[in-house]
Parts: C-alpha cells; structure tokens; sequence
C-alpha cells in the first residue's frame, strides 16, 4: 500500500501509484452531469485507484468555463471526501493555461476548493523558451497555494519541457513531480535518474507506465484507468513491489486497450464511447470541436471490448457502485 501525505500536508510529498485522467461526463445538451461525475468518481474509489485528476486533457478543460472547471474540480474532491477516501486518494487538479496569471489564479481556486496537488501544463500556443517555462513554472509554484505536477505533453503544446529545465525546476520545494508524455524515453530516463527523490515521475501514456516504472518511475497519469482503474493501480503496485512478472502480465494484457482509446479519433472520443458502452457514463457526448464517434465506429467499440471482457466485468462493479452512491 502506498503512503500518501495527510489532506493539511501541501508541502513536498511524493505521488505513488495511477492516477486516474478523469473524463468530464456531459449531458446530451453540453452541460456537466453532476450525478454522473459522481458515479464515475464513486466507482474509482471503489476501484482503490491512488489518484484522480479532474480538469487535465482527458477532462476536456481547454472547453471548459472556469466556473465549470471549478465545478469538477468540487465534485471530485466533495465525492471523494463523502467516500471516507481524503487522503488516501489523492486529488490532482488540472489549473493549467497559457496565461501565467490565470495560471496562478486557478491554482489558488483549486487550492480553496481542497484540492490537494495542482496538474500545471506547459503553456501552450505561445511556445516559450526554456527561460520562460522556467519562470512560469516557478511563478505557479510560488503563488498558487498548491505543490504542483509539470505537465509535459509536446504534441499538444509545441514545446518541450526539456530534462535540464525540469531538473531545475525539481529544485523548487513546491514541484513534487512531472508528467511527461513527451514519449522520449532519453529524456524520461534522465529525469528518473537525476531528480530529487522525493519528486515523483509519472508516466504521461498507458503504453509508456512499464518502461517508466522500470527506469525508476512512480506510476502514470492514466487514460486507460477511466475505464480499468484496479488493474492500473495493480500495475503500478506489482512494479514497485519488484513482481515484474506481474506487472508485464497487467500491462501485456491492457495493451490493446491502451492503444485503442487512442485510435480513430482524438482523445478522449475513444474512451468516453467506451465508457457509455460499459455503462459508466450516460452520455459520450464531447464538445467541440471534437465529434462523438459515428455510428459504425462505436460498434467496433462494443466489438473489442466484448473481446476483452470489459462489458460484462465492470457491469457488475457499476451495480457495486449505485449501491453505494
């Protein structure tokens, strides 16, 4: 079991284990479904998944108004609360913009709203320089009431966050890890290597969590555990125990689904059809200008994950879930 810092603690503390990219459920007309973002993350808890990270990409937050941003951000840290799960299941909350200064501000909102860590982006559209990440990541860190996650993801941003730049960042007492979806393994392997112990690295794709826990990672911000947030968390868990039989089982047995929620279109349609599917969520309804899947698409959603099991395995666990709703 991993061991997470008390909700009073927004110091320097080490984040362990998966943590889950959370989906933001829509009703069919757009707006936040309440209810439903608290069933999804009831049944995460349920699930024993170490983290939950509303507002980040696969929550759709460039779409979102900040007054709904806020809204996720309360919903995830109220549910989980309710579920006597504060503290042990950490929230990470997405506060990141292209804009220092609503950079800071949002941080300092989601601080006032519990939550207990803050998922920062690299700015993107802007394209700073290494000079500049670094004096806006600082900025953030400085001003914004939360310890904060550098989110690393070069092929949505158009800039890198480079291995020196976040090293120096890492120096910072209140940058308690990174999440790098760069996909370079070079660069993920330096920063395992050379970072401050105490300052997490978590795996930015569901492909990439093995390779990173090998090279001494901590875990992964996950897609994937929308939809399998035991077996991420066992994954993560196996690895750090030193079973890597087991964890190379978990991961060769999730790859195709790791894969898929990221074919035939744009994250996070695949995952949000696979999770009305599973009947996890109401609605797959995105905002544009992403699409829903079209019709026969979806069916080859239903197919695969009929072949591997999902429909009628967490068909039971969302029965658990209302139960406890």
């Amino acid at each position: 079991m991993f061991v997470t810092a008390p909700e009073s603690n927004h110091g320097r503390s080490s984040l362990r284990g998966a943590f889950t990219a959370l989906v933001t459920p829509f009703r069919e007309d757009g707006t936040i479904d309440a209810a439903e973002v608290r069933r999804l993350v009831a049944w995460q808890v349920l699930a024993a998944i170490d983290g939950l990270v509303p507002v980040g990409t696969t929550g759709e937050a460039p779409t979102l108004t900040p007054d709904e941003r806020e809204e996720m951000i309360a919903l995830t840290v109220e549910t989980v609360a309710e579920r006597g799960s504060r503290g042990r299941v950490r929230v990470v909350a997405g506060t990141g913009t292209n804009d220092t200064r609503a950079t800071i501000a949002a941080t300092r909102r989601a601080a006032a709203l519990g939550a207990d860590t803050a998922l920062v982006v690299a700015p993107y559209y802007n394209r700073p320089d290494g000079r500049m990440l670094d004096a806006h990541f600082r900025a953030v860190a400085d001003e914004g009431d939360l310890p904060i996650v550098v989110y690393n993801v070069p092929s949505r941003t158009g800039t890198n966050v480079d291995a020196d730049t976040f090293l120096r960042l890492a120096e910072h007492p209140r940058v308690v890890g990174v999440k790098e979806a760069s996909g370079n393994l070079d660069q993920i392997a330096v920063i395992c290597r050379d970072r401050p112990r105490d300052v997490a690295v978590l795996a930015g794709d569901d492909v990439a969590t093995l390779a990173v826990l090998a090279m001494g990672g901590d875990g992964v911000v996950s897609v994937a555990s929308n939809e399998i947030p035991a077996e991420m968390a066992a994954l993560c868990a196996r690895a750090r125990a030193g079973d890597w039989d087991e964890a190379r089982r978990i991961h060769t047995r999730w790859l195709p689904l790791f894969r898929a929620n990221f074919q035939g279109a744009p994250s996070p349609v695949p995952v949000k059809a696979a999770l009305h599917a599973m009947g996890l969520l109401a609605s797959d309804t995105v905002r544009g200008p992403v699409l829903s899947l079209a019709y026969g698409r979806r069916e080859q959603v239903v197919r695969f994950l009929r072949e591997l099991a999902l429909l009628a395995h967490v068909g039971r666990l969302a029965v658990s879930t209302e139960a406890v709703a």
